[in-house]
């Protein structure tokens, strides 16, 4: 990428990477808690529920933690079965309340033997891992691996190992562990490293690397996710999806 074209995207970064970014984001959702197990919860909720129109997910969202009186760590640990009526006839387009008293079930049993979330991912990598392949595939192995789990949940968890572009995931990753002094990412995962995670990839942000010759890859899976990583890769080696805010802005906001 020439000079220029890198400060182009630089700027766009440092243009969305910014507290003004967050109210129409579903990153807003995470941001309204302070406690980690809140932020892990309310953060993957918003990211599993990415699909579509941003304000619906937000909504949807802020619904579902308002039936879990805003307090996500303390019901998914604490809920009587009588607490759980309160889940019955959510839905968001394909996700349902059976997938979401799954999901409570699955986080109930995770954090009765871990402190964070970011244990579900961690402990299939090393930090030699060039990428968090391993960490995704295991946390779905993981995820599922209770004996009441319902099939049809599955497709609402991605997986490398299914050859999807892993967005949502991906972009939960990058709320969670990604560090900077600019306030929309959090930054409270420390196992796992900004250089490790993968930049989501849907077809806004795609049409955009097409356009600027960062993705040559034309079938939107798991490699044209890699492919676009190992591109933003020789922008910034240790921070390379920094660079999704600017093919976000730039498909998204911009419509370029």
């Amino acid at each position: 990428m020439p000079g220029d074209l890198i400060t182009f995207f630089d700027n766009k970064v440092k243009e969305y990477n910014q507290p003004s970014f967050i109210k129409d984001d579903p990153i807003s959702i995470p941001h309204q808690f302070n406690r980690k197990q809140d932020i892990e919860i309310a953060g993957l909720f918003a990211a599993i529920f990415a699909w579509g129109n941003r304000t619906i997910i937000i909504n949807k969202t802020k619904d579902l933690l308002q039936r879990m009186d805003n307090a996500p760590y303390d019901f998914v640990k604490d809920h009587k079965q009588t607490d759980l009526k309160n889940l019955l006839g959510f839905k968001h387009r394909t996700f349902n309340d059976t997938d979401l008293l799954y999901f409570v079930h699955f986080l109930n049993h995770h954090y009765r033997q871990h402190k964070s979330l970011e244990d579900a991912f961690a402990q299939h990598m090393t930090k030699e891992d060039r990428t968090v392949e391993k960490g995704m595939n295991g946390f779905f192995n993981y995820f599922f691996s209770l004996e009441d789990a319902p099939a049809r949940t599955q497709k609402h968890i991605a997986s490398p190992e299914k050859n999807s572009t892993c967005k949502r995931l991906s972009m939960y990753l990058r709320w969670m562990v990604r560090s900077d002094n600019h306030g929309v990412d959090f930054g409270i995962w420390k196992k796992i490293k900004p250089s490790q995670l993968i930049c989501p990839i849907d077809v806004h942000v795609a049409r955009v690397a097409y356009r600027f010759n960062l993705l040559n890859r034309r079938q939107l899976d798991w490699q044209a996710a890699l492919e676009l990583t190992n591109y933003l890769k020789k922008l910034d080696k240790n921070d390379p999806v920094k660079y999704d805010f600017a093919l976000f802005g730039l498909g998204v906001v911009e419509k370029f």
